[in-house]
């Protein structure tokens, strides 16, 4: 049975090669021994974002840099002042301030800790398009109700509000705000209504042409059995039926080829 447990312990190169592997068609499982770790823990991953890539975390043009933030602390262990510091890096003195104040002021500013704390501050989501509007978001959940896609109820809005820029939604939105339920607008059970069905994103591109999927590796088939088996001359063989369950869960249950009574 497979170990199911969080997505922990994935160093970001390892993070890196399984959205890789998603996008080019990769099982769960395939993914799972690639990587060396339970399927329930890959499955759990791609889970929380709904099988779509996070984009990738980048700061913003206007945040303060580092090297900014180290000037900033040079310049306040020189006694230097908010409004001089400023003037050097090309930023406004209550820029400076705000950013000396959050981080324990002129005595205990430290440029490292100060960048960390930024950095994590930043994690906050962001809100959802369909969560600022609440009409937007009806419409959408009613069109989905009526087996709509997502490319035709964009498109619908378009042609049925086209001075209404409010009431404009692209299908990744959708999609997104679907399968990743953190967003929490678009309700769950409305992925049934889906054309896919799939309860998780997969990339257009993804394919699994080539893949072993469902195949037991290096087997052997049962038209290649020794001829002692096939005829029960020779008492001990034994043979099996593999069935497999949900949550990748399998059982072999054995019966015995042998000859009875011998």
């Amino acid at each position: 049975m497979a170990r199911l447990g969080p997505p922990g312990g994935l160093s970001e190169a390892h993070k890196k090669e399984l959205w890789e592997r998603w996008k080019a068609g990769e099982s769960i499982s395939d993914i799972a021994r690639a990587l060396k770790k339970p399927p329930g823990s890959i499955h759990g991953m791609l889970k929380a974002t709904g099988g779509i890539v996070p984009p990738a975390r980048r700061r913003p043009w206007w945040a303060l840099s580092l090297s900014e933030r180290e000037e900033i602390s040079r310049g306040l262990a020189s006694g230097e002042s908010m409004h001089t510091i400023a003037a050097r890096l090309g930023r406004s003195a209550s820029t400076v301030s705000r950013e000396v104040e959050r981080n324990g002021g002129r005595r205990n500013y430290r440029a490292a800790q100060a960048d960390v704390r930024a950095w994590e501050r930043a994690r906050r989501p962001k809100r959802c398009l369909l969560t600022e509007s609440e009409r937007l978001c009806d419409v959408v959940a009613k069109r989905l109700k009526e087996d709509w896609s997502p490319q035709q109820i964009s498109g619908w809005l378009k042609r049925r509000y086209p001075d209404d820029e409010a009431m404009r939604v692209s299908h990744e939105t959708i999609y997104r705000t679907l399968f990743v339920q953190t967003k929490g607008t678009l309700k769950r059970e409305l992925l049934v209504h889906l054309r896919s069905r799939r309860m998780m994103r997969r990339a257009r591109c993804a394919s699994t042409a080539g893949q072993r999927r469902g195949q037991i590796k290096d087997a052997v088939s049962i038209r290649e059995r020794p001829p002692e088996a096939e005829d029960r001359a020779v008492p001990g063989h034994w043979e099996g039926d593999l069935l497999a369950g949900s949550r990748n869960t399998h059982i072999a249950p054995p019966w015995s080829n042998a000859v009875r009574g011998s």
